[in-house]
Formats: C-alpha cells, structure tokens, sequence
C-alpha cells in the first residue's frame, strides 16, 4: 500500500490510499480509501507507517538528545596523529598511560590547559569533547596524567631514537634551538636564575634545547637548568646527533 496525490483540475489534489496487484503480467492499481478530508499530519503519519517506520503523536521528537559533545576537532587531530604513526611511536596500544598521552597530546592541541582541567575535560562526567570517548579512557584524574608523564619520560629515549632514525639520514642538517620558561613557584630542582627571555626579572626559570630535522619535524628535546649558558648548545646538539 502507498499514498498517492492525484490531480484534481482547479481543486486540491486527491489523497488516496492504494495499492498495487498484478493481473495476466500487467501491474495495476486501486484505491482503497480517499485520505483527502484527513489532516496533513495524519497523512504523514500513515505514510511513514506504510514505509515501516514509527509515527509520532504531534509534538513530540523522534529524537531525544540527552548529550552532545564536539567531536570535529577532536577527529581531525587525533586522525592525522594516527595517520603519522605518532601512536605506534608512543607505545603498544591499548596501554592506559600510551592512551593518556595520546589523549594530552590531542587535548594540548585543541584546549591548552593546565593538567586539572584536562583531566576534567576528558571524564566523563563533565568531558569538554569527544576525546575521552573515543579513547575509551573512562574515569580520569591529574594524577593520571603525572604518571603517564612519567612513563614517557622513562621512553623518551627509544621514541627520540626511533625519530631520528625516520628524519636524520645520509648526514643531514639539523635544526636547533634554545628557549626558556619562568617558574611561579621555587620546587623545581631545575630552576635556577638565568638569561630570562621571557623578561621576567627575579623569577626562576628552566632552560629547554629543541632539535629538528629540515622540515621542522621535532627529534628530540632536553630540558635544563636555568643557569646554563648558550655555551653548552653545540655539544648538547652533537651529542644528540651521535645518539
């Protein structure tokens, strides 16, 4: 069965309700109730029954949203981090810390913020994104964080050797730089007064050299006290370079 407008001359069309049979190989057709003096909800109605689908009384949606969290930035980079094997360079997968620095990575891209508000954006109960969904990482505190930090820390040798090896061949020329950040609070122990580029005068600061290949790709970092000299450069860069 189906419903079919048919023109009527100068007046609104019919609304009929037919339906199709078969007679010596020839399809036809006949009506089985004028739907004309029905409301054009109640038409529509009937014809999404007819289709297999579910009518609704006036009113009400046929879809409830309890919850919806932006997801296109989070596709976009999470995608291209996959898609330079960034997470294979990281760690095996499926490992909680591995997924919780994916999951900083991405978020430090999208939402810079400090490690408590990140923690925040990727639980569930008050997530910023899709971020934490899609990683599947359920439940998610700053001490997390800390400690994914400190397991990458404990891996940043192998990644850095496994970039170098991708980015650094045939004797090519790399790209180093030094910069340095000021520190707030007096607990790190690598805090030191400095040459301070940021002009903060009277605030301790760390020290951080960042090597590149050609294009830019970052192979490795080291971070500093902030009383070193811009001396120690070259042999730090070389050092790196011979790893």
């Amino acid at each position: 069965m189906y419903i079919e407008a048919v023109p009527n001359r100068n007046s609104p069309p019919a609304i009929l309700l037919r339906e199709s049979y078969r007679v010596g190989g020839k399809i036809k057709k006949r009506t089985l109730l004028n739907l004309s003096n029905w409301s054009p909800s109640l038409i529509e109605g009937l014809r999404m029954l007819l289709k297999g689908g579910t009518a609704l009384p006036p009113g009400q949606d046929g879809i409830i949203i309890k919850r919806s969290l932006p997801h296109g930035h989070v596709a976009a980079v999470l995608g291209t981090l996959r898609k330079i094997g960034l997470d294979r360079l990281l760690g095996p997968a499926g490992n909680r810390c591995c997924d919780l620095v994916i999951a900083m990575i991405v978020a430090r891209l999208i939402a810079p913020v400090s490690k408590l508000a990140t923690a925040k954006a990727l639980d569930p109960a008050t997530a910023a994104s899709s971020l934490g969904t899609v990683l599947d990482l359920g439940e998610v505190d700053e001490d997390e964080l800390y400690t994914a930090l400190d397991w990458l820390l404990e891996r940043q040798p192998q990644i850095e050797a496994a970039l170098a090896k991708r980015h650094l061949k045939n004797g090519t020329l790399v790209l180093y730089d030094v910069s340095s950040s000021y520190f707030e609070g007096r607990c790190c122990p690598l805090a030191q007064f400095g040459h301070n580029r940021d002009g903060k005068s009277g605030k301790l600061q760390i020290v951080y050299g960042l090597l590149c290949a050609p294009d830019g790709c970052p192979v490795a970092i080291e971070v500093f006290e902030g009383s070193t000299g811009d001396s120690n450069w070259p042999t730090w860069c070389w050092s790196a370079i011979a790893a």
